[in-house]
């Protein structure tokens, strides 16, 4: 007999499993997941390569030159993206000190606003309960988590995509244009800020998902057509497009002022259909890539999520339920098809699965659909040095080799066992049987997140990073003219306070590279007298001697 299938499990509102239930849905348990997911070990690792440099170099140099237009990384423009998460890098770094926590707060806490944007929504449209597990399930999820720990400007992005959505229901819920129209203004708000943080998708995907919505629920009556008129008015209201505009448009104006076409021809062309047309800095994929890694990206709770389907076709008939699915999976269709792919890209479709996994918990029946999951990945972290110890061997390139030999090497005691109790752990909440299984999935994301922050985030950054960060500070103390040569670490910058410009050096400088380099800088610069003044893992730094 499956006793995870009785319903009265979840029911008992006396006794210790009432209060187990009471324990699980409870707001102060939703705050102890926010801040061990967003802000526990927020300021003590380095920052990772390529985007954390690259934003915080550009950061860096905004406010070390007064220009908070244009965006520079090491001296040349970077079009990457708006400007919105550069400006709150910079003046959260104005307040708390330029460090790893003060460039990453603006992340953690756009993700905080995010739960509670999530939960006030839901407790809206549904009940408290029902929006604190919606919060637990959103923040303790593995990809939510690492972009709310990252100097990027994914979680600000998500946040802006996630009210936007939120006013868009409130308006069709409302069923009355003149009595929604607030919800319709506030939704323009909030694309123009999430445009001013990433550009187009902040404006894409709620048109094309509201316009979805709303036609799947025509059936040619008065009142659907008339939703469909709503809609129109909404997607077309001046008053909604000026509060847009004067959110977004400044800024646009002015980098088109201070530096010409350049941006736009960059930043929508390139990085906006150009990502989408083909792979950019190797981030290909295939067309069931985001199938593979929305069973990764929502660790622990990817079971949860799977046992959704059972009830995806009933679902279609309760307008929350078919907003939400729709959300889903316009965003999933539309990245399958591109060809950068990224797996957090598949976040700005996640909130609704969070809301979904919340409402329909007891859809959650069979334990080891919920429990495989996580399993797999204690163990694929329990077996980690065996995998190392494979991987040194059979890697296709020697600074790849190198940094599993690092790897492999910085793995301590309390590694493993960190890893081992988080298996024994999820094996243990298999075996229990009395809490529903959504309660004992909770219990999962703590500890993955104790292990994951605890144990092996500072392993991972502490092998690739901490080199970088130690090789800048040193050329810092040298205070020689340094460049960089062959390799996109812009970390290196934004630790040694200085611009590094990506050339071979010149005698008397210093030059930054990873190690399969030194033989290219060796061949084209036979002349230089190389000298080691750094050497680490899969980095040195050394001195081009000057000529005797």
């Amino acid at each position: 007999m499956n006793t995870d299938a009785l319903p009265m499990k979840d029911a008992a509102p006396n006794g210790w499993r009432g209060a187990m239930r009471r324990v699980m849905t409870s707001p102060a348990l939703l705050v102890l997941a926010v801040a061990l997911s967003f802000f526990w070990q927020l300021g003590t690792l380095p920052l990772y390569d390529l985007d954390e440099g690259a934003f915080s170099e550009a950061t860096r140099e905004m406010l070390v030159s007064g220009n908070y237009i244009t965006p520079h990384r090491d001296g040349e423009p970077r079009y990457d993206k708006p400007v919105l998460i550069y400006w709150l890098q910079a003046a959260s770094t104005q307040v708390v000190g330029f460090d790893e926590f003060g460039l990453r707060l603006p992340s953690a806490l756009a993700a905080t606003l995010w739960v509670l944007a999530l939960w006030l929504f839901v407790r809206e449209r549904l009940d408290t309960p029902t929006a604190t597990l919606a919060g637990l399930t959103l923040a303790l999820s593995l990809q939510v988590s690492l972009i709310a720990k990252a100097a990027v400007a994914d979680a600000l992005l998500n946040l802006f995509i996630a009210l936007t959505f939120f006013e868009i229901y409130r308006f069709w819920a409302t069923a009355d244009f003149k009595a929604g129209r607030r919800f319709v203004l506030r939704a323009y708000l909030w694309m123009g800020l999430g445009f001013l943080t990433k550009g187009p998708v902040a404006v894409f995907f709620p048109v094309v998902v509201s316009l979805l919505f709303v036609l799947s629920s025509l059936r040619w009556s008065k009142a659907s057509a008339l939703a469909l008129w709503y809609w129109l008015r909404a997607a077309l209201d001046p008053l909604g497009w000026l509060i847009f505009l004067l959110v977004a448009g400044p800024w646009y104006l002015a980098i088109y002022l201070d530096d010409g076409a350049g941006f736009f021809k960059s930043f929508f062309l390139q990085h906006n259909l150009g990502r989408f047309a083909g792979a950019m800095h190797d981030h290909g994929g295939f067309p069931g890539y985001y199938l593979v890694m929305l069973l990764v990206i929502l660790l622990p709770f990817t079971g949860w999520m799977l046992s959704l389907f059972k009830c995806y076709r009933s679902a279609w008939l309760d307008p929350l339920d078919r907003f939400l699915w729709i959300w889903f999976l316009t965003v999933l269709v539309f990245f399958s098809f591109s060809g950068t792919q990224l797996p957090h890209y598949l976040l700005y479709g996640a909130t609704p699965l969070f809301i979904l996994m919340a409402r329909h918990r007891e859809a959650l029946t069979h334990r080891w659909l919920a429990f495989v999951p996580p399993l797999l990945f204690f163990g694929l972290l329990l077996i980690l040095p065996f995998i190392l110890d494979v991987a040194m061997v059979v890697a296709p390139r020697p600074y790849e080799a190198i940094l599993f030999e690092e790897a492999r090497y910085a793995i301590k005691f309390e590694y493993g066992l960190a890893a081992l109790g988080g298996l024994l752990l999820t094996v243990l909440m298999l075996r229990w049987s009395s809490p529903p299984l959504w309660q004992r999935l909770v219990l999962v994301g703590l500890v993955q997140t104790l292990v994951v922050y605890g144990e092996v985030a500072p392993l991972l950054l502490n092998t690739l990073q901490a080199p970088v960060k130690e090789a800048a500070l040193i050329a810092k103390q040298t205070e020689l003219p340094t460049v960089v040569y062959r390799t996109s670490m812009p970390s290196f910058s934004v630790y040694r306070a200085a611009i590094t410009p990506n050339r071979a050096p010149q005698p008397g400088e210093l030059v930054f590279l990873r190690v399969d380099k030194l033989e290219h800088l060796r061949r084209e610069n036979p002349t230089l007298n190389l000298g080691r003044v750094y050497h680490r893992g899969h980095v040195a730094l050394l001195w081009a001697r000057p000529d005797a």
